[in-house]
């Protein structure tokens, strides 16, 4: 069973996934996590270039590209083989991140992404995305760090990210569940292993 988080920053998917897979290991399953882009020595120097260079000009169109072939190799050498093997995998965001970040809110047409992304995985996608979700401006007052490259585009963009994500849930029900973000971790994480269970099960 493959899942994954996705969301605006600050909003605690990090969180989130830990919970989720500790909770998943102490009933005997054994889980993955990753996080996309990332998890493959490509991956990993592909975000790099991604979310912490910022003085290297990347074309939006270039930008979607790279992240899907760091997204290709995270499939094949990572998230193909755990759930050959009968894992639990749960990403740190996946094909959606894309379509919002760089459609949506980004210019590209969210369709062309999508199929873009449907090559890229060949097959593999989540049973259920878990989409945490706040206003921007309050996700932001939560992180601690400097912006990486993303985030430094500023509160407006991050809230057309933000309302790609709900656009998004609207068109595909069925994949994408929205969780309100604004509560008690161990709330959140109550209502996902209430639905991660029932699909596993």
């Amino acid at each position: 069973m493959f899942f994954s988080f996705d969301g605006v920053d600050g909003v605690g998917k990090s969180t989130q996934i830990d919970l989720l897979a500790e909770a998943l290991r102490q009933r005997g399953r054994e889980v993955v996590t990753c996080r996309d882009p990332g998890g493959t020595a490509l991956g990993e120097r592909l975000r790099e270039i991604l979310l912490h260079h910022h003085d290297t000009p990347i074309h939006r169109r270039s930008e979607m590209l790279l992240y899907m072939a760091s997204r290709a190799q995270l499939v094949e050498e990572v998230i193909r083989p755990a759930l050959a093997a009968g894992k639990v995998i749960i990403s740190d965001r996946y094909v959606l991140a894309n379509v919002v970040y760089q459609a949506h809110a980004g210019g590209l047409d969210p369709d062309d992404v999508w199929r873009v992304g449907e090559v890229t995985v060949a097959g593999i996608v989540p049973r259920r995305v878990y989409l945490l979700d706040m206003p921007a401006e309050q996700a932001a007052r939560r992180i601690k760090r400097a912006p990486d490259r993303m985030e430094a585009l500023g509160l407006s963009y991050l809230e057309q990210v933000r309302q790609g994500f709900l656009v998004e849930a609207r068109r595909r029900p069925q994949e994408i569940l929205v969780l309100d973000a604004d509560r008690p971790a161990d709330a959140i994480h109550s209502d996902v292993l209430r639905d991660a269970e029932r699909l596993l099960s």
